[in-house]
């Protein structure tokens, strides 16, 4: 197929115009990123969002393998010299890859079946009398017996016949339709095995009956993990009267089936039929069920990684524990670690004066301006005990999640190469209080605690729409290359691994960064990096007024135009909302469209002005500390953890999440649970049960 006709085919799958979709495939093909089209090109895009940008790359992507498939199935037909003009037709305008593969099905190279053997003894002409719906007579069958070939009786012989029929049905494009018509619509039982665990995570399914059309996705990916555990069975079928009504409608014969063809019908829906499309309906709906997964999975990620920031503030950060203590790190507000130790808080090691002392006196020395404590084993006793210390500055409650995959990773012994793995989880949980998004760009997002099943998931497609989502994150914030580590500017847009080692290699030679011009002096850092990564990138205190901006480069001169308009010089217009106010598209021909020149006046009003939300202290109730502290009805202040397709995870100070049920987020329908909660927010919910035994925890927000 030619470009043309793939760029056609993308923009009515994604519903947008070919003029945006052509310039999108365009500029990725020269290397422009997600980020750059939808922030720098959006006169040429048609005013693309990242979302739609990415839509269209997908997308694309997908039309690429279908091609490929194409040419894969048309050269080897025209190799091994089958099919006919017709085949051929009907392949070039196939539109999806079930249709190519049904279409091939009856060519493709298989290894031996029974109907191949049948064939190699010669009974193809039994179904070929089958094909027109006639039972063969004794007479035609005695002609079939060959003891030599292992044909002894007539009954061999129409068996072998049937073979054929049923494979040649079951390999009928028409017919593999209407039956995954029908086996999409039908129903399944969910049955519990002798393996089923009485208070294991897969009791409430088993005995129900969902219907496979509007199964939700996460319940097919429990229903295959408990299948895969031995706990549940299940599986798609027809009944037989079924199945007869579709073969019957199907082969549009005018009088009832013969004997043999309806044992060959129910051989072949049951032998080659059902299997072959209850895999594929199940590969597919995983397929979808994946797709909604990793989305829930993004967005989560998104909340987290732009969280609100505490800022540049020196950070007291405690990595719980019960043997072998509490790890204590000092961060100053840069980040960076000045002191380190190991305290005792829990009543039971005898020693809390001895870490009240130390704190305490940590607290003053460095003037810290507030606690983090991670919120794993240990996490609430510690907690308790600092915020009870009464230091008068905020003690925080920091997700742990994937801190141990930091503290092992290269990055962490590349920035902490003399601390060992305990010290480096501790700087880790201060660092995510002070500057998430930049700690958490460290560690792999699968590690986050977020998301469902993740494991389950296709993990090309999981990585690749995380890996977006954090590309996305970075460059909507901005990032100071004069304090960025390499790990979080290989996220900005243009850069990789490579590109930012010799970014943070520069700036160790001469020294901080004086202008975005400098970036060019870079190794490997030609004009089409400088082109991608300027704008994302701020130089405070830089030569040029619009360094620290997201003002890109290319746009100076527009700014420098708009300043020589109004008489002042471009220190004075950069971060004057006053000034800007009286900026107008119309009044001067600036030879710029007008969506750049929109996007310039709004940042020259507020350069450089971090996206995320102020930060925000949220206390849990001091009674609550664990499951047996829990009543129904209490009502408590919470800090949604995750979000999936069932409703939302909320930490109540217990160290074990409750649960909000979907039908329990509001007192409307709710389709998305994220349209009502993020990770990260803070909630009220009231206790609606708790069950010790099984570690759970219900709650509502009604």
């Amino acid at each position: 197929m030619t470009k043309e006709w793939m760029i056609h085919f993308v923009s009515q799958q994604v519903g947008l115009a070919e003029r945006g979709v052509a310039a999108v495939l365009k500029m990725l093909e020269e290397g422009a990123t997600v980020p750059f089209m939808a922030r720098y090109r959006k006169e040429v895009t048609g005013n693309l969002d990242e979302v739609q940008i990415i839509q269209i790359r997908d997308t694309f992507d997908q039309v690429q393998e279908l091609e490929k498939r194409r040419q894969s199935i048309l050269n080897s037909l025209s190799e091994s010299k089958l099919g006919n003009p017709e085949l051929y037709e009907a392949l070039q305008k196939a539109s999806t890859l079930t249709e190519l593969e049904d279409l091939y099905l009856p060519y493709r190279p298989k290894r031996k079946t029974r109907a191949s053997q049948a064939l190699e003894r010669g009974l193809a002409p039994l179904a070929d009398l089958l094909e027109k719906n006639q039972e063969p007579t004794s007479d035609f069958l005695k002609t079939f017996i060959k003891p030599e070939a292992g044909i002894q009786t007539l009954e061999e012989a129409l068996a072998g016949g049937r073979d054929i029929w049923a494979e040649r049905f079951s390999e009928t494009p028409q017919v593999r339709q209407k039956f995954r018509e029908a086996l999409g619509q039908t129903e399944l039982v969910i049955k519990a095995t002798k393996k089923l665990r009485s208070e294991g995570e897969y009791r409430d399914l088993a005995g129900r009956t969902e219907r496979w059309k509007t199964l939700p996705g996460h319940r097919l990916l429990a229903l295959l993990r408990a299948q895969e555990a031995g706990e549940l069975s299940w599986k798609l079928d027809l009944p037989e009267s079924q199945v007869s009504r579709i073969a019957m409608a199907t082969l549009a014969f005018s009088k009832p089936l013969c004997p043999s063809l309806i044992l060959g019908v129910a051989d072949s829906w049951s032998r080659l039929l059902r299997p072959s499309l209850e895999n594929e309906l199940i590969k597919d709906a995983k397929a979808r069920a994946d797709l909604e997964a990793v989305g829930i999975f993004a967005k989560n990620l998104r909340e987290i990684l732009l969280a609100a920031p505490l800022g540049p503030k020196p950070v007291l950060a405690l990595d719980p524990g019960i043997r072998t203590g509490c790890k204590v790190a000092v961060l100053s507000a840069q980040g960076e670690l000045v002191d380190h130790t190991v305290v005792y808080p829990l009543a039971e090691m005898g020693r809390q004066e001895e870490a009240r002392k130390i704190l305490t006196t940590l607290v003053k020395k460095f003037e810290i301006k507030a606690v983090a404590v991670g919120n794993g084993t240990a996490g609430r006793e510690t907690f308790d005990f600092c915020r009870d210390l009464g230091l008068e500055i905020p003690v925080l409650s920091v997700s742990e999640s994937g801190a141990s995959v930091y503290s092992a990773s290269e990055i962490a012994r590349e920035e902490l190469p003399s601390c060992d793995l305990t010290v480096r989880g501790a700087v880790s949980i201060g660092r995510r209080l002070m500057d998430p998004l930049a700690e958490l760009v460290k560690v792999d997002p699968a590690a986050l605690g977020v998301g469902q099943y993740q494991h389950d998931l296709d993990q090309k497609l999981l990585k690749q729409h995380l890996e977006d989502t954090v590309v996305s994150c970075v460059n909507r914030v901005g990032v100071d290359i004069n304090t960025a580590s390499k790990a979080l500017l290989t996220y900005v847009s243009g850069l990789n691994a490579r590109l930012a080692a010799a970014a943070v290699e520069y700036r160790a030679k001469n020294g901080p960064y004086r202008s975005r011009q400098e970036f060019l002096k870079i190794k490997g850092w030609g004009p089409k990096v400088f082109e991608q990564a300027a704008g994302f990138l701020r130089v405070r205190n830089s030569t040029h007024p619009l360094d620290n901006s997201a003002v890109h480069p290319e746009s100076y001169p527009l700014v420098e135009r708009i300043a020589s308009s109004l008489g002042v010089g471009l220190g004075e217009l950069v971060g004057n909302s006053k000034l800007s106010q009286r900026i107008s598209y119309s009044s001067c021909d600036w030879e710029v469209d007008s969506l750049t020149f929109a996007d310039v006046v709004q940042e020259l009003a507020r350069p450089g002005q971090d996206p995320r939300e102020d930060f925000e202290v949220v206390a849990f109730d001091p009674n609550i500390r664990t499951l047996e502290d829990l009543k129904e009805g209490q009502v408590l202040n919470g800090i949604v953890t995750n979000v999936t397709a069932f409703g939302a995870f909320v930490d109540i100070g217990v160290h074990q999440d409750g649960l909000v049920h979907i039908s329990q987020l509001a007192n409307t329908f709710v389709r998305d649970p994220l349209d009502i909660v993020k990770p990260g927010q803070k909630v009220k919910v009231k206790v609606l049960a708790v069950e010790p035994q099984r570690k759970r925890i219900s709650l509502t927000m009604k």
